[in-house]
This record gives structure tokens, sequence and C-alpha cells, in this order.
């Protein structure tokens, strides 16, 4: 089967098309004819060695795909031809894929496969964020930054599912308006959002999203409101920014590390419950990943360096499969 392999650590043009053996399903595991794959940040730094879970070369790159179930193995609770999407964190850049079943969710018909190709990670890291590790509540207030990129534009769609108050942070006006069409309750630019955002709520925001990080994360403490969390989902700003934690002490504000990933490594059976609770918004649309452009697998080079160059607004998707 021909699928996107990292044989050096030397960034995403080195990438190639390769023939590779296909897999074989396990118990409790299936074989995915992959239509989509979503393409994320880990995938920009794995091709670099930059990424903290490391796969030893040559690897198939590829972390999140949908598609059809094409073989089931021992005890699967899956069936041949079942719409599915999966997130394996290693291997999804190929034309099969084998998964865990607790890493595999059943797709609703209403959903098409390019989309689901792109929900698995951010929005479940999203819902992760803001539902399980923050406890948010309808009413309450999120600041998104990185609003327009894939993870921010889903914490975007799942904050409006969760019946928040979404402040989106944008770089441009094409990302402006890019949020606007997902219905962000207000949007602002990163060139001064503490202050627009302290005139849009001048208690502060209850929560703050961030996979920024840089030199925003100091004024993101600023704008929480009393008893706020700032959300630290990673730093795609390149900085790994410091705090002095007296700031944390003068408005009793937290800030919470969120690793979705390490989550559901110490608990299986965390993807099928976030499932669960998002399943009525995925097929109602409501959770529908904006598609920034679609590239065949052949130019998954190209698609990856769409990433590095941060001009990304919703999800890069590869096309596996004849749609």
């Amino acid at each position: 089967m021909k699928a996107i392999r990292v044989t050096a650590l030397t960034g995403p043009d080195d990438v190639e098309l390769a023939e590779v053996e296909r897999p074989s399903p396990g118990p409790e595991q299936v074989l995915i004819e992959v239509a989509c794959a979503g393409v994320t940040f880990p995938e920009l730094l794995q091709t670099r060695g930059l990424y903290q879970t490391k796969h030893e070369l040559p690897f198939v790159l590829g972390s999140e795909a949908s598609g059809i179930v094409a073989e089931a193995g021992p005890g699967s609770r899956f069936s041949v031809g079942d719409r599915v999407a999966a997130i394996t964190g290693v291997g999804t850049f190929a034309e099969y894929l084998v998964a865990d079943d607790a890493s595999t969710m059943a797709l609703p018909d209403t959903v098409g496969l390019a989309q689901s190709a792109g929900i698995p990670m951010n929005v479940l890291t999203a819902d992760f964020a803001l539902r399980v590790r923050a406890g948010a509540r309808p009413g309450q207030s999120v600041l998104v930054h990185g609003a327009a990129g894939g993870l921010g534009s889903a914490a975007v769609q799942v904050g409006l599912a969760m019946g928040l108050e979404v402040v989106a942070v944008v770089s441009t006006e094409a990302k402006a308006e890019a949020v606007q069409g997902l219905g962000a309750t207000h949007v602002v630019r990163a060139d001064g959002f503490k202050d627009a955002a302290k005139e849009i709520c001048p208690r502060g925001v209850d929560y703050v999203f961030d996979p920024v990080g840089g030199d925003r994360f100091t004024d993101s403490t600023r704008v929480l409101a009393p008893f706020g969390r700032l959300l630290v989902l990673g730093f795609t700003a390149g900085e790994i920014p410091s705090i002095k934690v007296n700031r944390l002490l003068l408005k009793n504000i937290s800030v919470d590390g969120v690793a979705w990933g390490a989550a559901t490594l110490g608990d299986p059976t965390l993807i099928a419950r976030q499932w669960e609770a998002l399943r009525e918004h995925v097929a109602a649309g409501r959770l529908s990943p904006l598609i920034h452009a679609r590239y065949p697998l052949a130019e998954a080079a190209s698609a990856i360096r769409e990433l590095d160059d941060r001009s990304v607004m919703g999800k890069v998707v590869l096309d596996v499969a004849d749609q």
C-alpha cells in the first residue's frame, strides 16, 4: 500500500511516498481503508524530531483519519463497512491503517468523511480542555487564542456548543472573517487583545484557551476573572513562557496543563466517553471542522508546510481515497 514515510528528521520537505506492507488488525482492532487524513501540528514537529512522542525511523506519518472498516479483528465492536474516524498518533497518512477499538469512533451518517478526518484530535482536545478539565458551564466565557487555526477553531465550536460566550483572538482580517463564520460571539485582534477583551468582559473571562504561548501569556493571566483558569495546550509561537506565581495569588487564578494525549493513555475509555458527549453536536453539524485546504496523499509535504507558514484557517486534509 502507499504511505507517507519519515526516513530522516529533516523537516516536511523530505517525507516520502513509499510502498509499505499493509497491516492486519489484532483483537479489538479494526483495519480502516482510509478516505481522508487530518494534518495536525504534531506532524510538522515529528518531521523534525521535535515532538514529545518519538517514533523509531522510518515511520508512517499521521495522527488521525476517517474511512471505512475493511476488516474487524477478533472481539471488535465494529463491522466491515462501518464509517469511522480514528486517532492513532502514527500511521494515518496511508491507504490502510490499524486502530484500536478504544480510539475509533462510529460516524453519524450526516457527517462527511473529509470533515470527520479533522475531528478526532482537535475537537476531542478542545472538549477535554473545556468540559473535562475546566468543567465549563453554560453562560461562562472563554477567550480562545489562535482561534482560526485547527485547534482554536475547534475550541470556538466546542465552546459555542456548550453555551459559552466565546472571545476569539486572531491576527488578520481574513482570520477574523473565518471565525465570525463559525459563530464566535466576539472577535478581537491579537495585538491589544487584553484591552479589547476587558471592554467586552470588564470582570474578565472565566477561561483562556491557549495553544499559542509566547509573549501573550502574561496578558492572558491579566484578562482572567477572579478564580479564572488559563488552559495551556501548546506553544505554536515557539516560545515556552514562564510566569511569576504571585500573579496567581492576586486574583485566585490558576494555570492548568491540558495534555489530552497523555490522558487517553492513562484512561482507555476516555475517547468513547467523550464521543458519547459530543456525538449529538457532531451529527447536528455544530462541530464540523472548517476545511482550509485538501491535498492528495502524494502532496503531503505541501500540506504539512501549510502549518509551518502559520496561515491555516481551520483544517488541512489529505485525500487518500477517491471521494
